[in-house]
């Protein structure tokens, strides 16, 4: 990491924001899958897994029905990914600075201190994605429900509504947008309202940096052409990237689906509400079992590792660099 730490911050900036907008444009329809998946309860489902979720969803909101939520993502993925990238190379920077070698203590630390940073950003802009992404989940419940009471009330043992699923177009009442959201929010609850979910947003992110950024630092450093030339493939950043990030979005999933569940302001028929991070775990474990914590699992894999993977090329590529490089030169003699 030592020639990324003498790179310019706004570089690094420029370097998290580009590869955020990148990486979140290529994944974002699973991330839309990942939403609903976790937020549909036990003996309610809409959707089978990840697949059919994406299948339907095109079918009732069309192509960019996925895209739900993509613009509040796009407009504050740059910042957010800027900070995290830019704070965990800060804090590195800062441990190491007596010239002793970064211990995994100490990496651990920084990536624990990026998380923490990010939060600012990433709590606002996950309330705000997980209403528009969970809206047409919540449209369909409502239209398959008296699909579901008559089979109730006939003796029918199997509530999956995925089997009177309803392919009608998404109603236009359901079409709302981040502006309207914040400014609802803003207006009955202030500002307050837009980091509801933010100690479960700390719960996920924070153990999720400091598993990231070690893995991902000891499997770069594994590609590097010699002891001479620290210098490594862009494929082999891809590839840490990829990995450290798949195993590091496991290891931190239950964390997401309690996260999830509490920043859906609106609910679905016999859907819970909760009352903070302990009485969501309690619910869930009652009502759903430990099973329920792994929902979505593998689509938050499946989003986080190329997600990572992206912005590591991008990082280590050096865009900012090439971009400021040649905003300069036009003044240079």
């Amino acid at each position: 990491m030592a020639p990324q730490q003498q790179i310019s911050l706004p570089a690094k900036l420029i370097n998290g924001g580009v590869a955020g907008m990148v990486g979140v444009t290529c994944v974002f329809p699973i991330d839309l899958a990942k939403t609903r998946l976790q937020n549909q309860r036990s003996g309610q489902q809409l959707y089978k897994n990840m697949m059919d979720c994406l299948i339907k969803t095109v079918k009732t909101e069309g192509y960019f029905g996925m895209y739900r939520g993509a613009a509040v993502n796009l407009t504050l993925v740059t910042p957010e990914k800027a900070i995290k990238l830019a704070a965990n190379d800060f804090f590195r920077h800062q441990l190491s600075r007596d010239g002793s070698r970064l211990t995994v203590f100490r990496e651990m630390l920084a990536g624990c201190c990026a998380g923490m940073c990010q939060v600012i950003i990433t709590t606002p802009m996950e309330m705000l994605k997980i209403q528009l992404q969970d809206a047409g989940r919540l449209a369909a419940q409502q239209r398959v429900l008296p699909s579901v009471v008559t089979t109730l009330k006939m003796g029918g043992t199997s509530t999956v509504l995925s089997r009177s699923y309803n392919t009608s177009p998404l109603s236009k009442a359901m079409r709302v947008s981040a502006t309207q959201i914040t400014r609802e929010l803003l207006r009955t609850k202030g500002v307050r309202a837009l980091y509801r979910g933010l100690g479960a947003t700390l719960m996920r992110d924070i153990p999720f940096s400091v598993v990231y950024f070690p893995l991902f630092a000891h499997l770069h450093k594994l590609g590097q052409r010699s002891p001479e030339d620290p210098t490594v493939p862009f494929y082999w950043s891809f590839m840490s990237g990829c990995l450290a990030g798949c195993v590091a979005a496991v290891a931190v999933s239950p964390c997401d689906v309690v996260k999830t569940r509490l920043q859906s302001l609106k609910k679905g028929a016999n859907e819970e509400t909760y009352n903070g991070v302990v009485d969501c775990v309690r619910k869930i474990l009652k009502k759903e079992g430990p099973g329920a914590f792994l929902k979505g699992a593998g689509c938050r894999a499946l989003v986080i590792a190329p997600l990572f993977g992206i912005a590591q090329v991008v990082y280590f590529v050096g865009v900012g660099e090439f971009l400021l490089a040649f905003i300069d030169a036009p003044f240079v003699t």
